[in-house]
């Protein structure tokens, strides 16, 4: 497709992001060029401005502008507990529940089993901070995807002998799902996962 120089680049330069093919790109490149001049600066100014002031916790490896998140700030949380996440999207999703005022950290991923090291993954930052003393138990959170569950097993394996409750979240049926149309390994996991009521 023929396009002038500029709108070619935006259009490039949307493409590399994540979930946004060719004519998504497309369909953008020509709404921002139709977007108010003013519009697009404060688009500018805000990619800008996540680039040069986001950046990790010092302390979980979530998303800040300070030294520590919110949540390491957050007087009220439950110091005792911490729950580990894969991914920074991954504390938004938790803290959306509401149902939980627990300490997070970030493991930065869970590639294990792709050559992919403890030292990648905030392992070692994970266990200095259990050897405080005020962590009483580990909530590991990963996807229950084969990486998730061979780096939630790899962890249990380091935490408990540390005298540490090690737990895993469950996995099974979402809300509203049908049995029928269920995959197996989800309802394995709802089997496994099962609670007396």
């Amino acid at each position: 497709m023929r396009m002038v120089k500029p709108l070619a680049r935006l259009h490039e330069q949307l493409r590399r992001l994540p979930g946004i093919g060719s004519k998504s790109a497309l369909r953008l490149a020509y709404h921002v060029l139709d977007m108010k001049r003013e519009d697009v600066e404060e688009l500018a100014r805000a990619l800008l401005d996540v680039k040069d002031h986001v950046h990790l916790c010092r302390q979980c490896f979530d998303l800040c502008e300070g030294e520590l998140c919110e949540i390491c700030q957050d007087e009220k949380r439950d110091r005792s507990l911490v729950c580990v996440v894969e991914q920074p999207q991954d504390v938004a999703a938790m803290e959306r529940t509401g149902a939980t005022r627990v300490c997070i950290m970030c493991s930065m991923g869970s590639s294990l089993l792709d050559g992919v090291g403890p030292d990648q993954l905030k392992i070692r930052e994970l266990l200095l901070r259990l050897q405080k003393g005020t962590v009483k138990e580990v909530i590991i959170a990963t996807n229950s995807d084969v990486e998730g569950e061979a780096t939630a097993n790899y962890l249990a394996g380091l935490i408990r002998p540390t005298g540490i409750k090690v737990s895993r979240i469950a996995h099974g049926l979402p809300v509203g799902g049908d049995l029928e149309y269920a995959d197996e390994l989800t309802l394995y996991k709802a089997l496994e996962n099962r609670r007396e009521i």
